[in-house]
């Protein structure tokens, strides 16, 4: 049992470096979060589909999704689209995503039981710390267009009411019943009312906000150059702004990495190897400037599983569209011909919503060929790790945030100062 608080290095200041280094000051450990960004979730963690979503807990290791993902190569606006150009990490990812088929079962559902547990985590730290990020708790609707793809859902609701979900089938006209202003003809559906949305960025904001009034040390603009492991402690060594810049250090006693697609990088320097591949989605935000347009937008978060497309309503003014998955490294350029098919969904759907202002962006989703997170320790002492959550780091990271606390409090137990942390805030 050490005498002093540990120190802990969080790499990351996304969802789940900020909800890491939250979980963590509420532990009584002194906490340094370092990140490349001027601000707190301004990479992945910007502007997602905005859903809490245990109802798309199902992870993509299954054979159709290779099917799929065959059979759309070749289309510009695919929701799922491939760049074919030869690259070692690419393509051993995807034989270890194959090879991961046989856990498909025991994954959706393992993720289902984590994706309830970290809402309970999230709101309670909402509540906790007065966070409003535009928080919707109206359900997710998901709506299928045919017989076929509505039975594969019907067999996938069954890991997920195994794995704890209250979910529930729904015909066509009650689609209509639960979200009036969404058109077109639809095969059946299903509906989960105690999933929800709301703003990432703006929750993460706002909960680095409560860290920083609880101890926690936030290093922005920082690139991180190195991490070296010292035996029983950690240096990190980086940079602030450009690279002619001098080099700072600080020697902790433990790390989380939480990067991102960056967390292949950093776990490589302390002995790990952490096989995360970035996914770029996209969304566009739609400005519902005109009392019209507000009316005929939807307030319940909507699936479309054909098109794979979300819709979260945030707050009276905007609607979040978001979707597709893209594998071509880590490249973040906004492509007009892969934001086009969001903007003409929505025209479609929506038909009276005005989308003459729409701000496109795009992510990369960080990961696993498991589809699981990486979450606990690294094979040295003081290393762990909460990355790699892919497309459900905003469903997932309040859950993963406390599991990895807890390990780090399990293998670096010290005495908590009468006046600590949580006192002090």
């Amino acid at each position: 049992m050490r005498n002093t608080t540990p120190h802990i290095a969080v790499i990351g200041a996304g969802i789940t470096g900020v909800t890491t280094a939250y979980a963590l000051a509420e532990k009584g450990y002194a906490v340094t979060v370092f990140d490349r960004q001027r601000y707190a979730a301004m990479e992945t963690s910007f502007a997602n589909g905005g859903q809490l979503s245990a109802s798309n807990a199902e992870v993509w290791n299954h054979w159709s999704t290779v099917v799929k993902g065959i059979t759309w190569m070749l289309k510009r606006d695919a929701p799922l689209l491939m760049n074919p150009s030869p690259n070692w990490h690419k393509y051993s990812w995807m034989a270890e995503f194959v090879g991961n088929i046989p856990k498909y079962r025991s994954n959706t559902i393992a993720t289902t039981r984590l994706a309830i547990e970290a809402r309970k985590h999230l709101f309670d730290m909402a509540e906790r710390e007065g966070i409003d990020f535009d928080l919707e708790t109206r359900g997710i609707l998901h709506f299928y267009r045919d017989r076929k793809s509505f039975d594969h859902a019907a067999q996938v609701n069954d890991m997920l009411t195994e794995g704890g979900l209250d979910r529930r089938a729904v015909t066509a006209e009650e689609i209509r019943a639960i979200e009036p202003a969404l058109t077109g003809d639809f095969h059946g559906g299903f509906f989960t009312p105690s999933d929800a949305t709301g703003d990432i960025h703006k929750f993460t904001r706002g909960l680095a906000k409560a860290c920083i009034r609880r101890g926690v040390r936030f290093v922005h603009d920082a690139t991180v150059e190195r991490l070296d492991h010292l035996g029983r402690e950690i240096k990190v060594v980086w940079t602030n702004g450009d690279a002619t810049a001098s080099h700072d250090e600080l020697v902790v006693d433990g790390i989380v990495i939480c990067a991102g697609v960056a967390s292949r990088k950093f776990a490589a320097m302390v002995g790990d190897r952490v096989n995360i591949y970035p996914v770029k989605g996209y969304s566009i935000t739609v400005h519902l400037d005109d009392e019209a347009s507000r009316d005929a937008a939807p307030w319940v978060s909507l699936l479309d599983d054909k098109a794979k497309i979300v819709t979260s309503r945030l707050g009276g003014d905007r609607l979040r569209i978001a979707g597709t998955a893209e594998f071509n490294g880590e490249n973040r350029d906004i492509r007009a011909d892969r934001i086009r098919p969001l903007v003409d969904w929505t025209r479609q759907l929506f038909p009276m919503v005005d989308t003459g202002k729409v701000v496109p962006w795009s992510g990369l989703r960080p990961m696993m060929p498991d589809m699981m997170p990486r979450v606990g320790a690294g094979r040295r002492a003081g290393v762990f790790y909460n990355t790699g959550h892919g497309h459900l780091g905003w469903t997932l990271s309040a859950a993963t945030a406390q599991v990895v606390s807890e390990k780090i409090a399990a293998d670096m137990p010290f005495d908590l100062p009468t006046v600590g942390l949580r006192e002090a805030a």
